[in-house]
């Protein structure tokens, strides 16, 4: 299995369906924290629709010939969120980011950490030319990760995501694979 070790305490590596229940529990106890901006949340009601979701990810192995595109978050030993690449499209080689982190785990740089190494994995093994970012126009939380990493601001997609009972617009982020420096 397909594990990054990024320092001591944090590791990347590719879910499994025994992950399920963890997935899970951490999704029901951030489900109040994440529902501000994750508009899939009360679609997730059983271990069984984690493990749906869970199987998905694997499935998605096909389209990047046995790459992961999706990894689980595992900080100190504990399934902490989840990061990917939620679309590639292989045409123009660019792939679109995205993250979130269960609410007891944020604030310790652990979702900065994931997406430099989720970027150089993008770059490196998927031979992406270019990487997104889509971020709700108000999570600016979220907005100072691609931020940070030099990603750019291309444009704002108005009405980009349907979060329960409104709309929020979404900016879009995008980064080449010349401007990355690392």
């Amino acid at each position: 299995m397909l594990d990054y070790k990024v320092n001591e305490d944090l590791s990347l590596r590719m879910f499994n369906v025994n992950d399920a229940e963890a997935l899970f529990q951490l999704t029901m106890a951030s489900k109040p924290y994440l529902r501000e901006w994750l508009g899939w949340l009360d679609y997730t009601e059983t271990v069984e629709d984690s493990r749906q979701n869970i199987e998905g990810r694997i499935k998605g192995l096909m389209e990047t010939g046995g790459y992961p595109k999706s990894f689980a978050i595992v900080y100190q030993g504990e399934l902490a969120g989840t990061i990917g690449f939620n679309d590639i499209d292989r045409g123009i080689k660019c792939g679109t980011v995205g993250y979130w982190l269960g609410q007891e785990f944020q604030g310790k740089g652990i979702m900065s950490q994931a997406l430099e190494t989720v970027i150089d994995y993008g770059f490196r093994d998927l031979k992406l030319d270019k990487i997104e970012i889509r971020v709700a126009t108000g999570n600016m939380k979220s907005r100072a990760l691609p931020e940070r990493f030099g990603f750019l601001e291309e444009g704002v997609l108005r009405n980009a995501e349907w979060l329960y009972d409104h709309y929020v617009d979404h900016v879009v982020y995008g980064l080449l694979r010349d401007e990355w420096a690392h």
